[in-house]
């Protein structure tokens, strides 16, 4: 089978694409990018041990990308290449979770190509109500880490990934949350061994986000 890197965010759209992909693919490492001065990952505010644990229970090597907290993209750029170039003799595919956002796909496809890798994107395309739907009936389970205040108040933070949330979701919120309406962590699911334990913490509001924090227990 042909080796690929996963690019894993610990949230839902990253579980999915993992799932897809490993029917067809040799997972050679999970991709993190990695807030290092929280140690958290980045955008979704999950802590560096729930991360780990994740990795563990999807039995794959972690790769973190250490990023500081007010990151340019010509920071992300050097240190993603940085951990690609040791990869891109064996392994020749990326694949991410992205679902409609062409500047996106665009940009992260540029970027591969200066480095000899193909982005692969198994859920392109895909309506994000019935992606939403198939990650509930496979049986995963994600919790919401974060949510832009833009979009949504601070009820919505902390809850669980369900039916539930999806109804309530204000009709110019994405389902999966493509527009950055909100983050997520999965904690189980078909692909993991084991469920994530954890608890959950106080949220708090930073540069308009809310942020639910998690710990492991």
């Amino acid at each position: 089978m042909t080796k690929i890197l996963i690019g894993w965010s610990g949230g839902k759209d990253s579980a999915l694409t993992l799932y897809e992909i490993e029917k067809s693919h040799e997972v050679a490492a999970l991709l993190t990018t990695v807030t290092e001065d929280y140690e958290r990952i980045s955008m979704h505010g999950v802590r560096v041990a729930l991360l780990e644990k994740q990795a563990e229970s999807l039995g794959f090597p972690l790769e973190k990308i250490l990023i500081s907290k007010n990151a340019s993209n010509e920071e992300y750029e050097a240190k993603m290449k940085e951990v690609l170039e040791r990869y891109r003799e064996k392994v020749p595919y990326m694949a991410f979770g992205d679902i409609f956002l062409e500047d996106v796909r665009r940009y992260r496809e540029e970027n591969l190509k200066k480095i000899g890798i193909k982005g692969i994107f198994p859920l392109w395309g895909r309506d994000t109500a019935k992606l939403a739907q198939k990650f509930i009936d496979l049986g995963f389970k994600a919790i919401i880490t974060c949510i832009d205040s833009k979009f949504l108040d601070e009820s919505f933070v902390g809850r669980i990934y369900d039916e539930d949330f999806l109804q309530e979701l204000p009709p110019n919120v994405d389902p999966c949350g493509e527009n950055g309406e909100f983050h997520s962590f999965v904690y189980d699911g078909p692909i993991f061994k084991s469920r994530i334990p954890f608890k959950i913490g106080e949220t708090v509001l930073q540069d308009g986000f809310y942020f639910c924090d998690l710990m492991l227990v």
